[in-house]
């Protein structure tokens, strides 16, 4: 019988959307019952319905339409929750003393890693990025990739993963790529993107497969100038790529989901580190986008 939808205080948000597909979900007892009674089981036969959003600022979760802000600001409270995000004084990659240290290694055990899967699962499938097949490049984005492979097989949506090798092995398949073969369109999978060096490496080992890489899914996006010859340039990685190079930059986390983050929690002792960070955005960061 019809049940009404129970009522809901989560705010009313809108947004549209497209069923992409329609499969039936059919368990070993259905053929026999088919036979004698078709028209019964054809009533009660499931059905897996897949959307795509149509709308850049909502994404579905549980049935509900989310606001992206959110995601990235509960994923900044769950990374300094971890450790993962810390602050005080750190050498960048270009030689910069950065106020914050995002090390994504220390999502260092099960319950972690699974709730860092959901984040980023997340965010791909409210980016409307299409893909056929997950990519880690060696070293973190190899847990990445496996991680958001198994939480998006758990929601329905199962495809091959692949990784490479630092070091080609001489025995054995040989080779630097583990995995499913690379074919279609591939997704990029990494913590954060500094000089964009490792989406080149990864997009010239997919192209020189046969496949396709479609775009790249981070951690978190600094929104800061990168460096060209020990040079600062107007432009960040993810602007790089996106730009240059012509992919599809997906990030649950922005620097500014960060900033904001700082200043709800000024009376907690972080006043100081918001103004810090604050401070480095203004002589290093970039327009936003």
């Amino acid at each position: 019988p019809f049940r009404p939808a129970s009522a809901s205080n989560l705010p009313a948000t809108s947004g549209a959307w497209a069923l992409t597909s329609c499969t039936q979900i059919q368990s070993g007892r259905v053929c026999p019952i088919q036979s004698s009674s078709p028209l019964l089981v054809a009533e009660r036969m499931p059905l897996r319905l897949r959307l795509t959003s149509l709308n850049k600022d909502f994404a579905m979760a549980g049935g509900v339409a989310v606001d992206q802000d959110d995601l990235g600001r509960d994923f900044v409270a769950f990374a300094v929750e971890c450790g993962v995000l810390r602050f005080g004084e750190f050498k960048t990659k270009a030689g910069r003393l950065s106020p914050y240290f995002f090390n994504a290694g220390l999502f260092d055990d099960g319950a972690k890693l699974g709730r860092l899967a959901e984040f980023y699962a997340r965010r791909v499938l409210a980016s409307g990025l299409e893909f056929d097949m997950i990519f880690g490049p060696a070293y973190k984005g190899i847990p990445l990739g496996a991680a958001l492979s198994v939480e998006l097989a758990r929601r329905g949506r199962n495809v091959p993963f692949a990784y490479n090798r630092k070091e080609a092995k001489d025995h054995g398949e040989g080779g630097t790529l583990v995995g499913a073969p690379l074919k279609g369109r591939v997704l990029i999978v990494d913590d954060v993107m500094s000089a964009g060096t490792a989406a080149r490496e990864s997009i010239a080992l997919i192209e020189a497969a046969g496949a396709t890489p479609c775009g790249v899914v981070i951690a978190l996006d600094r929104q800061e100038m990168a460096t060209e010859n020990g040079q600062d340039v107007a432009y960040s990685a993810v602007q790089y790529v996106r730009g240059r190079l012509g992919l599809q930059v997906a990030a649950i986390a922005k620097l500014a989901d960060l900033l904001q983050y700082l200043e709800q929690h000024s009376g907690a002792g972080l006043a100081a580190d918001h103004a810090r960070v604050l401070a480095y955005r203004q002589r290093y960061g970039v327009q936003d986008h």
